[in-house]
């Protein structure tokens, strides 16, 4: 099944994909409509405009990257992370390009000319991307529990909650940000780290294997790398190491010790561990 937004036009180009819908429904007449799915895929390019303002919240899983533009010019580029959410208004064209696609993300569509308190705001918001509220992210996260166990919500409760979601993202328009202290490191030198860290992903890769690769000092460039993916470069080759693990137990029969071996961790019980640190559950073979 192909992954297209539910509403609006566009080119979507994918490689290796599978999407899955979860849950979907609409109320007052798809002036408002929620949509749940999982999506995976090695590459996917997307030109999307739609008529709704769109909300989306990654629910579970990620990205290795993640780049959004709009009218020729970066708005994001770096990783979708659980809790990253975007916000696009209606008529609006993003140009998404993402990279080893893992993940769940919730999707509410508002129409412009719904009458609600607070969706008037959001006509002259810009493009938001990878932002962080948790208000936003349990309303969002409740909801999709909600219609996982079969129920509907009636009109009320959902124009309520799309009211309190679009004064919530105006907020996140009117934030000031602290000013980015750190330069990011440049595309290039990311991806020789990336490939690096594939490459190594059994063995004990040390801050500065991966500071001479990206061809500068240790100090500068855990700054530069963070602020480029949001992680700490260890907490990054932990997550790579959990992204892969995830494949192995999905695709091959390999026991978890013998995934564990192979991907570096020191011990069964330390995969397990961090595994369920970063996924919220053990693993299963």
């Amino acid at each position: 099944m192909s992954f297209r937004p539910l509403l609006g036009d566009g080119r979507v180009r994918s490689q290796e994909e599978k999407s899955e819908p979860l849950q979907t429904a609409s109320w007052a007449s798809s002036s408002i409509v929620f949509d749940n799915r999982r999506w995976a895929c090695r590459e996917a390019e997307l030109r999307w405009t739609a008529p709704h303002h769109l909300i989306v919240l990654t629910e579970e899983g990620g990205t290795s990257h993640t780049s959004i533009r709009h009218e020729a010019k970066s708005l994001y580029d770096g990783m979708d992370r659980p809790g990253a959410l975007t916000f696009v208004p209606a008529g609006a064209e993003r140009q998404g390009f993402y990279r080893d696609v893992d993940l769940s993300y919730s999707a509410l569509w508002i129409d412009p000319d719904i009458r609600l308190p607070g969706c008037e705001r959001l006509r002259d918001l810009p493009i938001l991307v990878n932002r962080k509220d948790v208000v936003i992210a349990t309303l969002l996260s409740s909801l999709r529990d909600e219609m996982a166990l079969g129920h509907k919500p009636d009109t009320a409760y959902i124009e309520h909650l799309v009211a309190l979601v679009s004064l919530r993202v105006a907020t996140l328009n009117r934030e000031q940000h602290p000013p980015v202290r750190h330069g990011c490191l440049s595309r290039r030198a990311l991806g020789r780290v990336q490939a690096y860290i594939d490459a190594h992903m059994n063995a004990d890769v040390s801050l500065s294997e991966l500071a001479a690769v990206a061809g500068m000092a240790v100090d500068s460039f855990a700054r530069r790398f963070k602020a480029t993916t949001g992680l700490a470069p260890y907490a990054y080759v932990i997550e790579q190491r959990v992204r892969r693990a995830e494949i192995l137990l999905r695709e091959t029969g390999l026991s978890i010790g013998s995934i564990a071996f192979r991907l570096g961790f020191s011990s069964q019980s330390h995969f397990t561990t961090t595994f369920r640190r970063l996924r919220g559950m053990t693993p299963r073979a």
